[in-house]
This record gives C-alpha cells, sequence and structure tokens, in this order.
C-alpha cells in the first residue's frame, strides 16, 4: 500500500467514523472468506458495515473523532463494524459470533460512551429504530381504533334492543 492509498484509508475511515453513530470492534480468529462475505451481507442487509482495516490506519482515522476511545481495542487481527442506527451493527455482529465462534467481540462504542463486551451485547438485546418506530405507530394506532368502537358501541347495542323487542312483540 502507497502512501496515497494510505491517505484514501484514513480519509474514508474518518468519514465512516463522523456518520456512524456505533462502532464496534471485532477480533477475527480465522474466519474464513464465506464466512466472512457471509457476515458483510447480514451487515449490509441492515445498512451497516463491516471493515477489515489495518490497526495503525484506523488509529489514525479515529483521530478528532468522538470514537477515540476505541483505538485501544485496536490489537491484533481486528475488523470494524458500523452503523447510523445505534443497534444495527452490534446486533448483528453479536448474533453472528454467538454462531461462530471465530469471531470476538472486543468492545465498540456509541458516540462518546465507551463499551465493553457486556456494553455491546446490552445494546444488541435493544429493539432496532424500525422496530421502535413500529411500535409507536401500532400505539398511536390503537386509540383511534378504540374510539371508533365506543362510539359504534351504544348503536349497536341500541339496535339489538329494538331487535329483540321488536321479536318480542311479533311472538
Amino acid at each position: 500500500m502507497n502512501r496515497s492509498e494510505k491517505t484514501e484509508t484514513v480519509a474514508s475511515l474518518n468519514a465512516t467514523f463522523n456518520e456512524a453513530a456505533v462502532v464496534v470492534v471485532t477480533r477475527n480468529l480465522g474466519l474464513t472468506v464465506a464466512q466472512s462475505t457471509d457476515l458483510r451481507l447480514k451487515m449490509r442487509d441492515v445498512g451497516a458495515s463491516y471493515k477489515v482495516a489495518k490497526n495503525s490506519l484506523a488509529k489514525i482515522a479515529l483521530e478528532g473523532t468522538q470514537y477515540g476511545s476505541v483505538a485501544e481495542l485496536l490489537t491484533g487481527p481486528t475488523a470494524l463494524a458500523t452503523s447510523s442506527d445505534p443497534v444495527a451493527a452490534a446486533k448483528i455482529a453479536v448474533e453472528f459470533a454467538k454462531t461462530n465462534d471465530k469471531l470476538e467481540i472486543v468492545g465498540g462504542a456509541m458516540g462518546d460512551t465507551f463499551l465493553d463486551v457486556n456494553g455491546v451485547k446490552a445494546l444488541a438485546s435493544l429493539p432496532s429504530l424500525d422496530e421502535l418506530r413500529a411500535k409507536i405507530i401500532g400505539l398511536v394506532q390503537a386509540p383511534a381504533t378504540k374510539i371508533a368502537q365506543l362510539t359504534t358501541a351504544p348503536a349497536a347495542k341500541l339496535a339489538r334492543v329494538f331487535g329483540a323487542y321488536a321479536d318480542q312483540k311479533a311472538a
């Protein structure tokens, strides 16, 4: 890698760190190409990214960002999972690590907050933004449905009373 490629890599990583809501550091303990590709595809499906970068270049890219605390985790064969959704990258990384012992969660950060392994796992257990949006929509729609049911219920009861009264007169 020549100097200009290193400069481009640092600039690209720095832009990624500035746009990310969460950074998860993982240790690659011998993932195959197929496994790594599978992980990248899963990350891409939820709008996250998974990059293997030289630790020295990643440390330079972390300077001046809110994720500077992650630099101490960059030792050995590491990779970085990032996403604009604060939960997506952590959720996929933790799920993948559960099924594959060759990927180890080292830690991460969410904004200025440093996360250890347990912090990343706790973050992964939270619902994603899409799940939260669906819950909010459901909660907003529920009162409207109940109001509609309440306004039609008295009329339906009254109709049943008149129907019963008519049946009684006819008998």
